[in-house]
């Protein structure tokens, strides 16, 4: 026995509700369209806009390195000057020495030509002292017993203590009796050499020196 076939159910959906599903599906296809399109337009930009700021990095980067290789050039010119500078100090500080050095060596030849010549001038001027004092003598005591002023062992004055030395020279002079004009003259033989050369000196800035005027330019030599 055979069981009928069951018949096809008729569609309650009516022509205008399909019409206007058809309307809302291509409504929303339209819509999918347009925001795959403002996609596709914003990636665009996005990419366009990445390019720029990449354009714009690479350009300031390349500004950035070339004033970066500016300024290491400048750099080293500028020590390269003040290296040049330096060393034409230590040429010239390497002079300085040089000179210094020579003319430490003059003044050591001069002061011993100085004192090489002092001591000859003190021997000399010795001996001419020892002779005029002789000389004096004998003229100061004409008609009578020849006077003669005895050599005492006396320190000879470097300088120091000036006031002392003149005390005892003058304990000299009183004792032998010795002329005002000849106290000048054999004070020198109880001189240092250093000594001597001041009263070179002396002798250069004054025409006529006492006893008077020497003790007292000795006095003030302190």
């Amino acid at each position: 026995m055979q069981t009928p076939s069951k018949e096809p159910e008729s569609s309650s959906m009516t022509h205008e509700e399909e019409e206007e599903i058809l309307y809302d599906i291509s409504k929303l296809q339209e819509q999918v369209q347009q925001v795959s399109l403002a996609q596709k337009a914003t990636e665009s930009k996005m990419d366009g806009l990445r390019k720029d700021v990449e354009a714009k990095m690479d350009g300031l980067k390349k500004d950035v390195e070339a004033k970066m290789d500016c300024l290491k050039k400048c750099v080293e010119v500028k020590m390269d000057g003040m290296e040049a500078k330096v060393n034409g100090m230590d040429a010239k500080i390497d002079g300085m020495d040089d000179k210094m050095e020579e003319l430490k060596i003059n003044m050591n030849k001069l002061l011993q030509e100085m004192v090489t010549n002092g001591e000859r001038v003190l021997k000399e001027t010795h001996d001419k002292n020892k002779r005029n004092v002789n000389h004096d003598s004998i003229d100061s005591n004409v008609g009578s017993k020849t006077h003669h002023i005895p050599k005492i062992d006396m320190r000879k004055s470097d300088g120091k203590d000036p006031a002392t030395w003149i005390l005892q020279m003058e304990q000299f002079f009183d004792l032998n009796n010795v002329q005002n004009t000849q106290k000048v003259r054999m004070e020198t033989l109880y001189l240092q050499p250093n000594q001597f050369v001041w009263y070179q000196w002396l002798c250069s800035r004054k025409q006529f020196i006492t006893w008077v005027i020497f003790t007292k330019e000795l006095i003030a030599t302190l």
